[in-house]
């Protein structure tokens, strides 16, 4: 793990602290989702976005972190990769990709309840 995506850090005035997850642990909440206009620019881990990889954006897990996000609404599930922070939206407790957003069948809709185990 490198140290650099474990430090705290600020958006909009709120301090955010990466922490362990445990294997097995889980949250509910909402995701989003974010494609083309974020194509091809850096995530928070130095990556090239890519709106066609399985990949999300956590406020706290840490990079790296597999998680299964599973979509309350409908019963499907993917498998993602953190490599990116956010969503900074009150709520929400991770930004999908295109692509993984498409797997559990949210594109249209934009959101989801979500369980999400890591």
């Amino acid at each position: 793990m490198h140290n650099a995506t474990m430090r705290p850090y600020e958006v909009l005035g709120k301090t955010y602290s990466p922490t362990m997850a445990t294997v097995g642990e889980s949250f509910d909440g909402i995701a989003s989702w974010y494609g083309a206009d974020f194509h091809e620019k850096k995530t928070s881990n130095g990556e090239t976005y890519d709106m066609y990889a399985d990949t999300a954006a956590s406020k706290t897990l840490p990079m790296n972190t597999m998680v299964k996000v599973y979509n309350k609404d409908n019963g499907k599930s993917t498998i993602v990769r953190i490599n990116d922070r956010g969503p900074f939206v009150e709520g929400r407790i991770i930004d999908l990709s295109n692509s993984a957003a498409s797997a559990i069948d949210m594109v249209g809709k934009g959101t989801a309840n979500v369980e999400i185990t890591v």
